[in-house]
This record gives C-alpha cells, sequence and structure tokens, in this order.
C-alpha cells in the first residue's frame, strides 16, 4: 500500500483485505446451507426418479444430480447473502466526499430563508 501524503487519512487496518474476507464470510455459510439442504432434498427425492417438464427421465446419473443440484443452491444461497451484504452497507452521508461545501454566504442565505440567524 502506498504511503499517505501529509493531511490525508489513512486507510483502517485490513482494508484491502475487506473483498476476500466479505467473499469467505458469505460463501462458507451458503457452503454449509447448501450441503444441508441438498441432503435434505435427497432424503426426500430419488435422482433417478427426476424427469423434464414433457416427462422425459433425466439422462444423469446420480453423482450429476447431486453435483448439479449442490451447486444451484450454493449459488442462490451465496447471492442470498451477497445481497443482504450489499444491503447492511451504510449509504454514505449527504456531505460525503464526493460533496462540493457551499460557500458561506449561501449558506446564510439560507438560514435567512429559514428564519434563523
Amino acid at each position: 500500500m502506498p504511503p499517505t501524503r501529509a493531511g490525508e487519512p489513512s486507510p483502517p487496518a485490513g482494508a484491502g483485505d475487506a473483498v476476500p474476507g466479505l467473499a469467505a464470510r458469505i460463501l462458507w455459510p451458503a457452503f454449509l446451507m447448501a450441503g444441508v439442504l441438498e441432503a435434505l432434498t435427497f432424503a426426500v427425492v430419488d435422482p433417478d426418479g427426476l424427469a423434464w417438464f414433457g416427462g422425459a427421465p433425466l439422462a444423469l446419473s446420480r453423482p450429476a444430480v447431486y453435483t448439479i443440484t449442490f451447486f444451484l443452491y450454493w449459488g442462490v444461497i451465496s447471492t442470498s447473502g451477497a445481497l443482504t451484504a450489499l444491503l447492511a452497507v451504510p449509504p454514505e452521508p449527504l456531505r460525503g466526499r464526493h460533496h462540493r461545501p457551499r460557500e458561506p454566504a449561501v449558506d446564510a442565505a439560507l438560514n435567512r430563508t429559514r428564519g434563523r440567524s
């Protein structure tokens, strides 16, 4: 990480590790839950009895059906976790780093119109 210039705030410790850490916090629980959901699914459903909507049986082996199902579950649960993490991030404050501060004369005029001195 390059050194910061004078007057700039230094990044928080571990800021460069945020994305891999977040990915691990999303993918690992999703992996575990996909395994649980697959076990529950195939405790009730026989992979050899699965058929397409038209009635034709799936031309896949048992391990292929297990694998495809696991990855589908893992993808859906991971997407749910990622959307939850995205929505949990607080929005930037109104006067964030991209906002240009107002001139003092504008603040004074606004205060006068609002009845403040």
